[in-house]
């Protein structure tokens, strides 16, 4: 097992056009160097994917699943380390639903694409007519990932791929490139030279990779501006395409559940890595009978979770990963207030203190047409909303253009699930939000972007369907 110290320059070292230092969000000071690849590099990486992949799937299931077994342990050898960078690049503290967290699910996301079953599927055999459904390798898929959970997210793009029998090139936020470097470093200990690339770069490469012709699948998790851009890009090739994208994702709280129960899951809902999660809780909508108690139950805990320097052991919420996020949020936050929103907590950002940092920030009183509720904060404000009737909150959260996910809250499950039926979202979850299973596929409505990642469904998603007939 590596060190910190040793695993930073073994990717500092890595071949590139010079490099960049990255700063720590939480305290401006510098983590490391990252190589800056060029158009070049990116050409020779997806050569070696191409020469590597035949290979790698010639091996078959069996022994590539072994290798991403492998893999996972390599992972958890070295889990400290990477949490450590991670939470240094990223922002976010080493405890609570964070840093350690997000290395431990990368292990997680490992073994179940290595176990999860998936046999050829006999689709007629009456006698007559025999076809049987299976999925062969795609060749050199292209995984482009976010800055919010730059590890986990790669692996929920690459390791798919290579259960399936894919090489894949992974290009990197330019915000978080160091985290995704490392991550793939040690999985390169356990795999064929060449299978496995990170070209860390801006966006000419990002844009070079969703056309190349050598691509043959693009991965992305983004924005959806930027998933339109992809999906331009890559229609010279008829590129297969897993997209998830921005989300604005509501939770609706029915008349009868209970304010304190429904508390602490609502906060960990929104404020999960920051608020910086696509399918994290972004508008709340709560039925008149129990809005000032949700309200009052959400303040207390929310006022008690601690923020501050990833590193320090106490902390469970941290900076925004940049700046240009932090101007987003203190924008949207201070349109609220102008309207004449209500402040429950926060919205007093320091100026003189180091990092990106944003206070915990609770809105009440808000209009449903208020920018904090209609755009995508993607930080620490969460907006609430009064409701009067199921129908009004209905037609309130389906009322955007986007669908990542939803959620209910009600200890009537039958209630629940009804409403559930009615929203306009890739997944709803009830008395929870945002939780993700690697066993359960996942994938946006409208334009959070089209795919499903996860379970058999995403394992399908990484090969090429074919039917042999006879």
């Amino acid at each position: 097992m590596e060190t910190y110290d040793s695993m930073l320059a073994r990717i500092s070292a890595a071949p590139g056009q010079g490099s960049r230092t990255i700063l720590d969000p939480a305290t401006g000071e510098p983590v490391g160097e990252a190589p800056v690849h060029t158009v070049d590099d990116l050409e020779h990486a997806i050569a070696a994917a191409a020469a590597a992949q035949p290979a790698w799937a010639a091996l078959g299931h069996d022994a590539r699943s072994a290798a991403l077994l492998k893999a996972a342990d390599a992972v958890e050898r070295s889990a400290e380390e990477l949490a450590q960078l991670l939470s240094r690049e990223q922002g976010k503290p080493l405890n609570g639903p964070n840093a350690r967290f997000e290395v431990g699910a990368c292990a997680a996301w490992l073994r179940a694409a290595a176990t999860t079953p998936l046999a050829p599927e006999m689709v007629v055999d009456d006698g007559e007519t025999r076809a049987v459904l299976d999925y062969r390798p795609i060749g050199v898929v292209g995984a482009i990932g976010p800055w919010n959970w730059p590890m986990m997210i790669t692996i929920w793009q690459i390791a798919p791929a290579l259960r399936m029998g894919n090489a894949v090139v992974v290009k990197p936020s330019q915000n978080t490139p160091l985290s995704v470097l490392a991550l793939a470093a040690v999985i390169n200990d356990e795999l064929p030279e060449g299978l496995l690339s990170v070209v860390s770069s801006g966006r000419d490469v990002g844009a070079r990779l969703a056309e190349h012709p050598a691509i043959g699948k693009v991965m992305f998790t983004g924005s959806t501006a930027a998933g339109k851009s992809i999906i331009k890009s890559s229609a010279g090739t008829i590129k297969r395409l897993t997209l998830e994208l921005g989300g604005n994702d509501a939770g609706i709280v029915l008349p009868d559940a209970d304010p304190k129960a429904i508390a602490e899951g609502l906060f960990w809902g929104a404020f999960i890595n920051t608020g910086q999660t696509c399918a994290a809780l972004k508008r709340l909508y709560v039925h008149d009978d129990i809005y000032d108690g949700v309200c009052e139950e959400l303040t207390k805990v929310a006022a008690a979770m601690p923020m501050g320097v990833g590193l320090d052991e106490a902390n469970v919420l941290g900076p925004l990963q940049n700046r240009q996020q932090y101007d987003i949020v203190a924008r949207l936050v201070e349109a609220a207030r102008d309207s004449g929103a209500r402040i429950l907590l926060g919205g007093n950002p320091d100026p003189g203190q180091p990092g990106n940092f944003y206070p915990t920030t609770l809105v009440a009183d808000i209009d449903n047409s208020n920018p904090l509720v209609a755009e995508e904060q993607f930080g620490p404000a969460l907006p609430i909303i009064r409701y009067s009737t199921v129908d009004e909150a209905i037609r309130m959260a389906n009322g955007v253009d986007v669908g990542l996910g939803a959620s209910i809250w009600s200890p009537n499950l039958t209630a629940a699930r009804e409403v559930a039926a009615r929203l306009e979202a890739g997944t709803v979850w009830i008395n929870t939000h945002g939780a993700v299973d690697p066993r359960i596929p996942f994938g946006g409505a409208k334009q959070s972007g089209y795919g499903l990642e996860f379970g058999v469904e995403g394992l399908k998603a990484l090969g090429i369907p074919q039917v042999i007939n006879g």
